[in-house]
């Protein structure tokens, strides 16, 4: 794999991890959910976020889908690194 590529993907699933981290942590907070910063999040980090949620059980009042997000994205950005092995 063309190591530029394999960087810039990297790159991207970082930006998508701080993303979710990000939702999670406004979470916590009240805030605005018509800000353009919450819309914004909202509407990058729901197609990761949604489909874990939809298959994980119901935990009560934790939603364990953004640190499952963070994990599976973690895993990729390795997987993407073994793909640049050095020759």
């Amino acid at each position: 794999m063309n190591p530029y590529v394999a960087q810039l993907t990297i790159t991207f699933l970082s930006i998508l991890m701080w993303a979710v981290i990000a939702r999670s942590l406004l979470s916590w907070f009240p805030v605005d959910q018509s800000s353009p910063l919450y819309q914004m999040l909202f509407k990058v980090t729901e197609p990761i976020i949604d489909p874990i949620r939809r298959v994980m059980p119901n935990t009560g009042m934790f939603d364990m889908s953004p640190m499952i997000a963070m994990m599976l994205l973690i895993v990729m950005q390795y997987l993407v690194a073994g793909l640049v092995a050095p020759a």
